[in-house]
């Protein structure tokens, strides 16, 4: 493709962005007007990001669920207070990042009141780092233990985080958020936002340092 055909479909690419963006407002309008599927249609573009977030966050399916539902209730009950500031789908993560941040809350308090349970017993989803060292691994019994072992530490050390930490780590390094974008979604500042996340990294390196 020569240098015109390349800068006709960056300006098509740019278009198409643009033409979302303003269908997008249509919607939410008509949402808020009382427009169930035009709510409905909005749920099914974001439904996959958030359910993601969700699952990163909270390692469990269930949990991740309930987090879901949670998140688009909360979306449809204050629909009338987007005020277009900014994007719908900046709003709605917000709305997940907060919901999940406050279920890290819950268990948190949940885990303090009970007695330790063992890694898998609360039937976790399986961790991001097992995921990816498996199929590496499988036909090696001693490095898929060794993949298992690292996931369970490393699982642990999160565990050990609070939860705003851990809300900030994982949006950082599993969702590649940019500092300042967290802070927006948690209504604080990129300065903070960068302490907790130097807090967060400090505490799961010391965690770790028992595996060398």
């Amino acid at each position: 493709m020569n240098s015109t055909g390349i800068s006709a479909a960056l300006e098509g690419g740019a278009g198409y962005r643009a033409v979302q963006k303003a269908d997008e407002q249509v919607l939410v309008r008509q949402a808020q007007a009382g427009n169930r599927p035009a709510f409905e249609e909005l749920v099914r573009r974001y439904d996959r990001d958030v359910l993601r977030l969700a699952l990163n966050l909270l390692r469990g399916s269930e949990d991740a669920r309930d987090v879901y539902q949670e998140v688009f209730l909360r979306a449809y009950r204050n629909l009338s207070r987007f005020r277009f500031e900014c994007s719908f789908y900046t709003w709605i993560y917000r709305i997940a990042t907060n919901v999940c941040l406050d279920h890290l809350r819950r268990k948190n308090t949940r885990r303090e009141e009970q007695a330790p349970e063992s890694a898998d017993a609360d039937g976790a989803a399986p961790d991001f780092f097992d995921q990816q060292t498996e199929h590496r691994s499988a036909a090696n019994p001693e490095r898929h233990f060794l993949g298992q072992e690292l996931g369970r530490h490393i699982t642990a050390a999160l565990g050990g985080l609070s939860p705003r930490e851990r809300m900030v780590f994982e949006l950082k390094h599993y969702e590649g958020l940019k500092l300042r974008v967290i802070g927006d979604m948690l209504g604080t500042s990129e300065e903070t936002v960068k302490n907790s996340l130097f807090r967060a990294t400090r505490k799961l390196r010391a965690s770790l340092d028992g595996m060398r």
